[in-house]
């Protein structure tokens, strides 16, 4: 499988995960994934995320990231969106940074000061590539 787009698998590895109630879900390791997935964490989306050594005969760290629900069950994600695609890039400048669910929800943007949420982005002036949004 050719990994052309690793930000929507590791979206869609998150998403499919809640839709099927797992604890856990892994996903290759890379930086900007890590960013990805410390974002997550200081917004409350998810519980905690960690790296761990890859599985035996295979190559690269993972990315292990527990979920967070509800005491009924529901997670935390309601919707993860992937909005930059390699095929179609968007970027913004800081006046033009997307609100997410009217303030509810984040925008993940990779800025030249290192990956932020939409709000820090704005706040600090800069502008750059929307990743994301979650809800």
């Amino acid at each position: 499988m050719s990994m052309t787009d690793p930000i929507a698998d590791f979206l869609t590895r998150v998403r499919n995960a809640i839709h099927a109630a797992h604890e856990t879900v892994e996903v290759p390791a890379s930086r900007l994934k890590g960013e990805l997935a410390r974002i997550l964490d200081e917004q409350g989306y998810i519980e905690s995320w960690s790296l761990i050594p890859a599985p035996a005969g295979k190559a690269g760290e993972l990315i292990q990231i527990r979920l967070k629900y509800t005491e009924d069950r529901r997670s935390a994600i309601s919707g993860l969106r992937r909005i930059s695609r390699p095929g179609q890039r968007t970027y913004v400048d800081a006046k033009h940074m997307p609100k997410v669910l009217g303030g509810m929800g984040t925008a993940i943007v990779s800025t030249s000061r290192g990956v932020m949420t939409g709000h820090d982005a704005r706040a600090a002036g800069i502008g750059g590539e929307v990743l994301a949004q979650v809800w």
